[in-house]
């Protein structure tokens, strides 16, 4: 059975490890609980978008250019293995961190914000009655948020950082933007054209 200590035996082996930063994970995404995983999917969602394959043996990396890792870290029940992944997160070549956390102290992201700092962190509030804890930083302390449940667009916003340094990934998030755009095109020109109950007619039939 695996252990806490464990884990923080492994995260600080990787970050000693001076592995080649363009094979280790870009986005790190940790939650308070796997009962969080369901609205945690949108990240996976939209990384699987943008072309980023999920990365499950640090030291064997899949074929993937850009990768995320995924772990359950819990502020409250395992505080130690919480700062061990924001003190080693640079190390072991994380970009940047996507975090969700629920419940009314969902401490998580804006924990893990103050101790992996500068890095990014971007927060979700796994229920709208967690969203007052994880904005709730001093000034000095950053953390970017997303709305309850937003995991998906907190991803695109992991995305966004590596953008600015990966022309790659900027080229993706403009392409998966331009597909948006083109959809709503769509959708407008076959409700005008088709009239309201046309269009729930195809739509139906799409189906």
């Amino acid at each position: 059975m695996t252990t806490v200590q464990d884990l923080i035996d492994r995260l600080e082996s990787e970050a000693n490890s001076d592995a080649d930063p363009d094979s280790t994970p870009d986005v790190g995404v940790i939650m308070g609980s796997d009962s969080d995983l369901d609205t945690m999917q949108g990240a996976f969602d939209a990384l699987d978008e943008l072309g980023f394959a999920e990365q499950t043996d640090f030291h064997d990396p899949p074929a993937a250019r850009f990768t995320y890792e995924v772990y359950v870290v819990s502020a409250h029940r395992t505080p130690e293995l919480m700062y061990a992944y924001g003190e080693t997160a640079a190390d072991r070549g994380l970009d940047v961190i996507v975090a969700g956390a629920g419940g009314k102290s969902a401490d998580l992201p804006n924990m893990t914000a103050s101790i992996a700092y500068p890095i990014p962190v971007v927060g979700v509030p796994v229920q709208e009655k967690s969203v007052d804890s994880v904005i709730g930083m001093p000034t000095g302390a950053p953390i970017v948020a997303v709305d309850a449940g937003k995991s998906f667009n907190a991803a695109l916003s992991a995305a966004q950082v590596l953008g600015r340094e990966h022309d790659e990934v900027e080229e993706r998030l403009v392409e998966y933007h331009e597909d948006l755009v083109a959809g709503v095109a769509d959708v407008s020109a076959d409700l005008h054209d088709l009239g309201v109950e046309g269009f729930r007619e195809s739509r139906g039939r799409e189906q």
